[in-house]
């Protein structure tokens, strides 16, 4: 079905309340990902560990089993205090929520982008409520996010009754920077990372090749360790109220995805990007973009 339905899905894109009224079936993506080995990060010793149940994590330093090292993830847990995040709640509920594909709500607040085409334009965009400023100015005190700017900013909310998820890909490479970052405000939930062996013509990873690493230049080269190169899983906690940055190895050759049965209570995370390169000052394409940088100056 490519048309839009009601609840805002449209192609393979499905949740609980289209499957159900268009008797839509698809494969069991869970009980896939559950038959290969896959391991927990724990971002306490920067390490993964063997297992599926993301409580893992919350072991440390007492966990079993073999360790492998995980590049490009960075998890600050508590980012955000209980006072900042109710708060934060709050404001953002006062926010119109637009419904989005696959069970999921979105407020966006970014330029308009054709991944396929290459085009970017203004659009509607004049920058970001000024009630969520302050998490930007937190993200700017983090070693990981120099001169990290902010040109989109997308609230996304998940909750288990319409089955939100979001299915396994890589954020464009064309347009997006190579921090991705997230701020998980309410609702502990799992990132589950899996290996992306296919073509690079996919997601515009073929332009990565054409860009200096901003994180390599932040932090020392022996914390970019090379990949794993078995097919495995690895589950990222995502506990309410803290920051992830993906970045390098996890940010480009492995694929994200949040699957429906890690949500089990209301969900709600803000996701921020930045521009690759060539569109940032002394950039090739700077000139289409200045205008969007300056209006992601403003907080209304």
């Amino acid at each position: 079905m490519e048309t839009v339905r009601p609840c805002g899905c449209k192609g393979i894109r499905t949740c609980l309340i289209c499957e159900k009224e268009y008797n839509i079936s698809k494969p069991d993506l869970f009980k896939q990902l559950k038959r290969l080995n896959s391991y927990v990060y724990c971002p306490e010793c920067n390490k993964a560990w063997p297992g599926w149940d993301v409580e893992i994590f919350k072991e440390h330093p007492n966990h079993e089993g073999n360790p492998i090292s995980y590049p490009g993830v960075y998890i600050k847990t508590d980012f955000l205090n209980d006072d900042e995040a109710n708060k934060l709640m709050k404001d953002l509920d006062d926010i119109p929520w637009e419904i989005s594909q696959s069970g999921r709500r979105k407020q966006n607040f970014g330029p308009k982008c054709n991944f396929k085409k290459r085009r970017l334009r203004l659009g509607l965009f004049n920058g970001f409520p000024k009630t969520t400023k302050f998490v930007q100015d937190k993200l700017a005190q983090d070693r990981l996010l120099i001169d990290f700017k902010t040109i989109e900013q997308c609230t996304l909310e998940y909750t288990p009754e319409r089955g939100a998820s979001i299915d396994p890909h890589i954020d464009d490479c064309w347009i997006w920077g190579e921090r991705i970052v997230t701020v998980n405000v309410i609702g502990d939930s799992v990132l589950t990372m899996t290996s992306y062996r296919e073509s690079k013509l996919r997601y515009n990873l073929e332009d990565v090749a054409k860009y200096p690493s901003v994180v390599s230049s932040i932090i020392s080269n022996d914390e970019l360790i090379l990949n794993p190169s078995e097919n495995i899983i690895v589950r990222l906690p995502m506990p309410a109220k803290s920051l992830m940055v993906l970045y390098g190895a996890a940010r480009y050759d492995w694929e994200h995805a949040v699957l429906r049965e890690d949500i089990d209570s209301r969900r709600v995370c803000i996701a921020y990007r930045e521009f690759t390169p060539p569109y940032l000052p002394l950039g090739e394409y700077f000139d289409e973009a200045k205008e969007i940088l300056d209006k992601a100056q403003n907080f209304w």
